[in-house]
């Protein structure tokens, strides 16, 4: 797990996206261009959350969002995505 030096603001969450694959299962190489973004990833690190909505995820929890939720960033070398807890489908 990370230990980053970031606090989210109100119900943002910090995730790291899971690592996009290279092959397939049998082996075939995927070309930069054919890679989707993962959609996938574990939670860094969450805000303090609203008074009327409070963040239902904590750290370390693997989640599920939506393909193109979030706000891509690198922080001390490495890429994360900071969103909402509503663009979070669920925990894995």
């Amino acid at each position: 797990m990370s230990n980053v030096s970031f606090k989210p603001n109100e119900d943002r969450v910090l995730v790291e996206p899971a690592p996009v694959e290279e092959k397939t299962a049998s082996g075939i190489i995927i070309p930069d261009t054919a890679k989707e973004k993962p959609q996938q990833g574990t939670v860094i690190a969450v805000g303090p959350g609203k008074d009327d909505a409070p963040v239902t995820v904590k750290v370390g929890d693997s989640v599920l969002y939506g393909k193109y939720s979030g706000t891509e960033f690198t922080l001390e070398g490495k890429e994360y995505l900071i969103m909402r807890n509503s663009d979070i489908f669920g925990t894995i």
